[in-house]
């Protein structure tokens, strides 16, 4: 059986995370039985698909070396640029890019099972319907050179609110694209690692060379966010009408 100080060193070696020993010593205890003959390497991948999908205050170390300042966001600082790797995971995200009525009517499309290809919106395959006529207008798309675009993909620039492993929280704004930051593709609860950060006037600012996408998901999380999307965003176009 592997020991804890081995898979933490490769979990540490791959991902640049620093695990918690308590939330360690609980996984290696729960896949003692299946896991005896299985190599530290193979072991730490399951650790870092169970870390992915963890909350990082329970799974991550709150050493201030891996953690951000308590002073991160103090508005009165114009730059300063933060030292090592810190881990932290995306409690929400909004493209500030996009008008808030896109966004909802997005939405809507999606609701509809309605999506965008080109400048046409057409019926995406349902229940029901006939599969032959579905194919028919995919091969008709493919044909004219349109090319499907999730109406809910957004451009961006994005704005997240991130936490470290302490609890600490941040806003991030993405100053360059950074790959992986869409609404579509970026889950409530995935990890980001940054990477000798600059934070301006209290936001860390993402780049391709300060943020990495390491992936996860906090399902609870995730559903919750989702499923109140569309009323949060109904909420500030009514405030920003008043």
């Amino acid at each position: 059986m592997a020991s804890p100080d081995q898979i933490a060193a490769q979990i540490l070696s791959t991902k640049s995370l620093s695990v918690s020993q308590p939330w360690l010593n609980d996984f290696l205890s729960s896949t003692s039985t299946t896991q005896r003959n299985v190599p530290p390497s193979a072991l730490a991948k399951t650790a870092i698909f169970r870390l992915l999908a963890s909350d990082i205050k329970e799974s991550l170390s709150k050493h201030r070396s891996c953690t951000l300042p308590v002073d991160v966001c103090r508005p009165n600082v114009q730059e300063r640029r933060l030292q090592g790797s810190i881990p932290v995971q995306v409690l929400d995200i909004e493209d500030i890019g996009t008008s808030l009525w896109s966004q909802i009517e997005a939405i809507e499309r999606v609701e509809r099972g309605e999506a965008i290809r080109g400048r046409e919106i057409v019926r995406t395959i349902a229940v029901g319907e006939d599969p032959e006529a579905s194919s028919e207008n995919n091969r008709a798309s493919t044909a004219t050179g349109t090319a499907s675009v999730s109406g809910n993909s957004g451009y961006g620039p994005h704005r997240l609110i991130l936490q470290d492993a302490a609890g600490t929280l941040v806003v991030g704004v993405e100053m360059q694209r950074v790959e992986g930051i869409t609404l579509e593709k970026l889950a409530i609860g995935a990890k980001l690692l940054l990477q000798n950060p600059t934070v301006a006037r209290g936001m860390v600012l993402l780049t391709p060379r300060s943020a990495t996408l390491l992936g996860g998901k906090i399902e609870a999380l995730d559903k919750v966010w989702r499923d109140g999307r569309k009323a949060r965003l109904l909420e500030k176009t009514a405030s920003a009408g008043d």
